[in-house]
């Protein structure tokens, strides 16, 4: 375990149990549940002994803050590193690979290959704060220490990070739409407006422009499959095409959020894919 932070308790404190008195004493740690997970992983030290919850707090102790650092194998995937500093990253996630789970060939194992370690004193394994599915390529947010990961998490739960993706769809759409049906018995809403009208050969298509206002799995392709617009290559929600481009038109363009340490408003906007632009470029008519 690497040791991150460090505290002695002062004169004057007054009697109260460990997790209590831990709440916004350590920087990386600020909330309750977090000091008891940290407490029950043995990562917080009471005068070089493993805590406990219910310890009493007295002054002069000194209460140590560890960090477990756990090793993944590393997928040698090269990819684009949109931005980086010592707190984040964005990252330009290719089609087919997931995002991490229980498999070698992840973007999250691929992480370590592409970025830089953090040297602020909670560096983390760079970790992705979201998921894209298998199928969508875009851009990904990755966290490199842990307060960031925090932030970004909270962020994400709050709402206050836009994500702008590009898809291209059957048929066509006119005008903007807001999609709400429930998924998974859970209110949902996407923001769509169309881009452009395709005429292909093989049918009527349209580029669009979809932000999810919530995050529920395969929130985008499955509510304009259920009204009447399926993702070109989505096989699992849509319909099977006779195309001959390949793959699932689906990418995360854009990205919006404030830097959890330097506050500083961020935005990312990425341009389409080759695939995409491959079809744009051979329709007949707009």
């Amino acid at each position: 375990m690497k040791l991150i932070e460090t505290h002695i308790v002062p004169a004057g404190v007054s009697t109260i149990r460990l997790q209590e008195y831990l709440v916004a004493i350590f920087e990386t740690i600020p909330t309750k549940s977090g000091i008891k997970k940290a407490i029950k992983r043995g990562e917080i030290l009471l005068n070089q002994q493993p805590a406990n919850t219910g310890d009493w707090i007295y002054p002069g102790q000194i209460i140590e803050l560890y960090q477990t650092e756990v090793l993944t194998k590393i997928f040698k995937l090269k990819l684009e590193i949109i931005y980086e500093d010592e707190y984040l990253a964005v990252v330009k996630k290719p089609a087919g690979y997931p995002t991490s789970g229980n498999y070698f060939k992840t973007i999250a194992n691929a992480l370590r290959f592409n970025l830089k370690k953090s040297s602020a004193k909670d560096s983390i394994a760079p970790t992705p704060a979201h998921r894209l599915d298998n199928p969508t390529s875009g851009l990904l947010l990755i966290a490199k220490t842990g307060k960031t990961l925090r932030a970004l998490n909270r962020q994400f739960e709050r709402k206050e990070i836009q994500k702008e993706y590009k898809a291209i769809v059957h048929e066509k759409i006119s005008e903007d739409k807001i999609l709400d049906k429930a998924l998974d018995e859970k209110a949902s809403q996407t923001i769509v407006k169309p881009i452009s009208f395709i005429e292909h050969k093989s049918g009527n298509f349209s580029l669009i422009s979809a932000q999810p206002l919530t995050g529920r799995t395969h929130q985008i392709r499955r509510h304009l499959a259920g009204s009447g617009f399926p993702i070109l290559g989505d096989t699992q929600y849509g319909k099977k095409s006779t195309m001959d481009f390949k793959g699932l038109f689906l990418t995360a363009t854009g990205l919006k959020f404030n830097h959890p340490e330097t506050r500083r408003f961020m935005e990312f906007d990425i341009p389409l894919p080759k695939s995409f632009l491959k079809l744009l470029e051979n329709k007949s008519a707009t």
